[in-house]
């Protein structure tokens, strides 16, 4: 739960474990949803700006959720630190990497088919340094899932309108997000999910608006739009889409669950073609073929 990295169990044990396919599910259609609702919040505020306001709603939320929960705390200053640093990489890094890419006119399509990246990444890890080996077909599931990724976004990739600072912003989102993953399912496993999520959303807080005053003069073009980008964000994704992912890491391997990262592309694509009616051409049909492939090899 990334802010939420907490087991189920230790969040309300006497409440039955959703089934990791409805996570799944859930997760991917989300995380899909993400891309859309990012774009048209940052039509009216600056990234770091943006994120400051989503992390200050999602305060309010956990703060009023604890208020009246009362969960345990973290059992001591290191486990605080620990829940603190994976917060962190998973918000304040990885999003405001990813965030700024895109302020600076990276197309969403190279920052998907970058971050995309990220479970062969993890996939490097776990093999080198963990006792997770993987079989021939789940690296050929890894891989076949970077290209059907490659595949969909295909069309949005401008390789001449990418700057060297949008290049390393989403690069720094990449390795965020990949080593906060690892991490949280590391140093946290068993952190609440809301003791966790009020320490990570107020460390972001504190660490994202000097930036959006400094950087940006925290200037908000206030709108519905806006404001309902925040609330479905804050709390479909950075509270119960991330809760899920964590969950799902624990529950099963980590290049399993990180494989379902390949098909969030897909879900903002079929959104696009239902909300705007932007109709995918046979290439990328041909894309979340070999996408959806991968990832059931992987996970096989």
């Amino acid at each position: 739960m990334q802010n939420n990295t907490s087991s189920p169990a230790t969040a309300a044990p006497a409440a039955p474990a959703l089934p990791s396919s409805f996570l799944a599910w859930y997760f991917v259609i989300v995380w899909g949803s993400a891309y859309l609702a990012t774009k048209a919040g940052l039509q009216y505020a600056a990234p770091f700006t943006f994120l400051t306001l989503r992390f200050t709603f999602g305060l309010a939320c956990v703060s009023l959720w604890a208020l009246a929960t009362r969960p345990p705390l973290p059992r001591s200053w290191r486990e605080f630190g620990h829940i603190a640093v994976a917060g962190l990489l998973m918000h304040a890094v990885n999003l405001g990497g990813s965030h700024y890419a895109q302020y600076l006119h990276m197309s969403a399509g190279v920052a998907a088919l970058i971050l995309s990246l990220q479970p062969l990444f993890t996939a490097l890890i776990m093999w080198r340094f963990s006792h997770e080996a993987m079989r021939r077909h789940q690296w050929l599931g890894v891989l076949l899932g970077l290209v059907g990724v490659t595949l969909v976004v295909w069309h949005k990739i401008d390789v001449h309108a990418i700057s060297a600072a949008a290049l390393g912003a989403v690069c720094i989102s990449l390795a965020a997000i990949t080593v906060a993953t690892l991490y949280q399912r590391r140093f946290c496993p068993h952190a609440d999910l809301r003791s966790a999520a009020l320490i990570q959303f107020s460390v972001c807080v504190l660490t994202l608006a000097p930036l959006a005053w400094l950087v940006e003069g925290f200037r908000i073009n206030w709108t519905w739009q806006m404001a309902g980008s925040i609330v479905f964000l804050v709390i479909g994704g950075s509270i119960f889409a991330v809760n899920a992912l964590h969950t799902l890491m624990r529950r099963g391997a980590a290049t399993r669950v990180t494989s379902l990262l390949y098909l969030t592309p897909i879900i903002a694509v079929v959104l696009e073609l239902l909300l705007f009616g932007v109709v995918p051409d046979p290439l990328m049909i041909v894309g979340m073929v070999i996408a959806c492939c991968g990832v059931a090899l992987v996970n096989r």
